[in-house]
This record gives C-alpha cells, structure tokens and sequence, in this order.
C-alpha cells in the first residue's frame, strides 16, 4: 500500500473544501494509505471528511495562516509574526508601485517566503505528496515525497503574483493539476515553461449526495418567499463578485423589478462592503445574505436561478451543482466560464460587468421558455466524474515506471 499526503489550509465553507471533500470520499483506500495535513482543524466542513483518511495532528506554526497578525503575535509565534508583518508591508510597496488594489495572492505569496525559515518539516516520507491549494510551499519544501503534485483552482491570469518567485516553487512538482482546461490555458499563458507538467482533472462531484442533500433540510424562509429567486453561493470576496451583485439588483429595482430577490450564501472578508451596499441601495428586504450554510443545497434547489457573478474563477463548483439540480444557471464571461458552461445550452453567459449582470437577468426573468429549456437539458445530463481520479492515480505512479525502467537499464 502507497502513503499519500495530502496537504490543504482547512475546511471553512467554500468550494475548494468541498471539492477536496469529494475527492477524499471517492478515493482508493485499498491501494492507498492517506494522510491529510490540515494547518487548522477548523470548518463546518471538516464533518465531512472520511474516516478512511488519517487527520494529522494540527501543527501550532502552521495553523497562524489564517489568524490575523494581532492574534499571531498574541499567541507567542513572534518570528511568523514578523513575517507576516513583512509581508504586508512588502505587498502594500508592491502595490503602491503597480496601480494594484487587490494584494490578497501576493501578500500570502510573501507570507510564505518570509517565513519557511521558521516552518517544521513533516518527519515521515510518502511516495506522493498532493498539496491541494496554493501557495504550494509546504509540500514543495517541508515535506519528502517521491512524488509531488500541486493544485491550482483559479484563474492565473487575474491575479498578481512574483512569477520568478512562483516558478521557483513549481519546479519543485512533478505534476500540477488544473480544474479545467480553461484554467490550464490561463496558468500557461503566465508559465508557458511548465506546459509539459501540467494536467487536468476536474472536482469530484457525486449528484446523487448532491441531489439528497437538497431535499434533506428546508430552505426556510426562502422557501416561503413567492418572488423570483436569485440564488448564489459563494464567498463574499472580490474575486466572486458579489458587490456587483448587489449593484445589478440595484439597476433592476430601477427599472420597475421589485418583485426579484437575491439570496447569497456564504460569508468572508467583503461581507461589511456587501452589506452597506445593501443599505445604500435601499435593497435590505431584497438581498438577502444567508451567511454561512453547510448544507447550501436546499438554497440552491427553491432559487428560479443560480447566478454566479464572478470577477474570475478557475471552476466554480457550486455552477455545476446548481446544473446537477437542475437549475437555469447565468454565469459572468470571466476568462474560464466556457469551460462550465455552453452558452444557450446548459446556462448562459452574460457580460462581466453590472449592467451585464443585470441584462443577463432580465433576459431570463421574462423568458420562463428559455429558463426551462437550459434547466432541461441539464435534468438530462450526468455530471458525475469519479473516474477522473483514475488520472491521479496514473499521476502518482508515474514514478514508479520511470524508475522501474531506469532499473531495467
């Protein structure tokens, strides 16, 4: 039996952890023994992880990633604190001097340099190691593996990173796996060297857990409300739109549509800029935030349509589960939506903007005809994709053969 690792930040509500959750439940435990190394045993999602696979114990070190710096320093890590500080002020230069207003990736990018030094390895070996979300400098630095594997579930190409610093940690992995193959072009765009690596596989889906888990709890008042229904889910981060969301909910109220709510599903960092938003707009008793859901399923089945207003995605997760219950799905044209969605078939692709947004909606809220037919087609359609492991699991032996024939030489 192989040792895999398996190496990610947490299971917070979101679409990465439940699309590592999905993986996990499909995996081989005959053929594999899995550790998974989480930095902090936090989330909702965290019930949903196997049994089967052996949870780490929690690293002091590595859990300060996701605490804010006060707490870092409070809690005695006083080198990561530093570091962390660093890190700040280094992408704060960084941005002042490239026009940039969104530092997120780049200031966890620098997070990560200032402090490895300060970082423990992990004692044992394994013959693969997967780490599942970037930055990828755990996997690629503190761990022994024969083989490595790194993941990536955005879209390269809108966000800033150091890209001498970046291929400096990819050439440490045997093999990096894309979500889409739309998310494989835009990471090539940016590191075309690394062509021969990469590889896609896309997240796991099961529409048979899916589809029970809608009907398991009710939507609450939501289910109760008789208007035409938005749903998204989503973190209320940039990168996902949801401030625009609101704008465009704005710009239909005023053209005469009071009779459309939006519902969002989700928390995170803009959620304070989302809510005034709300307010300024006049929009409290139309857009509505649910916060966090751990089943948001039951959301997604009472919507009349799912909207994901995304500034970029790699591949959203919840686009294809709204299609798996069977929804009319209208996503942005950010740079990967073609790789989930046929415009006019099984969604439709509206423009990236707030006026797109809102146009996009319109359109479907007077055509009902339109609606029924994309949520037909996608009532007929098999998501499921369990055999996509099977290209992990070639991945992963992969070295095996190369040394077996070296062996042979």
């Amino acid at each position: 039996m192989k040792k895999l690792l398996i190496a990610s930040y947490d299971m917070e509500v979101g679409g990465v952890e439940r699309s590592l959750a999905g993986m996990l439940n499909h995996f081989d435990y005959q053929s594999y023994a899995v550790d998974l190394m989480l930095y902090r045993h936090t989330g909702e999602f965290m019930e949903l992880l196997p049994s089967a696979a052996t949870l780490l114990p929690e690293q002091p070190p590595y859990s300060t990633f996701r605490k804010s710096i006060y707490e870092v320093f409070r809690s005695g890590h006083l080198l990561i604190g530093l570091g962390r500080l660093l890190s700040r002020l280094h992408a704060s230069a960084v941005g002042k001097r490239k026009g940039l207003k969104e530092l997120g990736y780049c200031q966890m990018q620098l997070m990560w340099k200032y402090n490895l030094p300060f970082l423990p390895r992990l004692d044992q070996e394994y013959d693969a190691a997967i780490s599942y979300l970037w930055p990828h400098y755990f996997v690629a630095d503190k761990v022994s593996a024969r083989t490595k594997i790194a993941w990536i579930h955005t879209d390269y190409s809108t966000v800033e990173t150091n890209v001498g610093m970046d291929l400096k940690m990819w050439d440490k992995f045997d093999r990096i796996v894309a979500v889409s193959e739309a998310c494989k072009e835009s990471f090539l765009a940016k590191y075309g060297s690394l062509e021969s690596k990469v590889i896609v596989i896309e997240n796991m889906t099961s529409p048979e857990f899916i589809r029970s888990m809608a009907v398991k709890e009710s939507a609450g008042e939501m289910a109760r409300d008789n208007r035409f229904k938005l749903v998204t889910v989503a973190r209320l981060s940039h990168a996902k739109g949801i401030d625009n969301a609101v704008r465009a909910l704005k710009l239909l109220k005023d053209r005469g549509y009071d009779d459309i709510a939006w519902y969002v599903v989700g928390y995170g960092g803009d959620v304070d800029l989302v809510r005034e938003l709300i307010a300024e707009s006049g929009l409290q008793d139309q857009f509505i935030l649910l916060g966090k859901q751990i089943n948001p399923y039951p959301y997604i089945h009472c919507g009349d349509l799912y909207v994901q207003p995304s500034r970029y995605e790699g591949k959203a997760v919840t686009v294809t589960e709204a299609k798996i219950l069977g929804k009319p799905v209208l996503i942005t044209d950010y740079t990967t939506s073609r790789s989930q969605v046929t415009d006019g078939v099984d969604g439709r692709i509206t423009a990236l903007s707030v006026e797109g947004i809102a146009d996009g909606i319109e359109e479907l809220y007077l055509r009902p005809g339109e609606r029924v037919k994309l949520a037909d087609h996608c009532r007929r359609t098999d998501y499921g994709n369990s055999l996509e492991l099977e290209k992990l699991y070639r991945c992963m032996d992969e070295t095996d053969a190369k040394e077996g024939v070296l062996s042979a030489v």
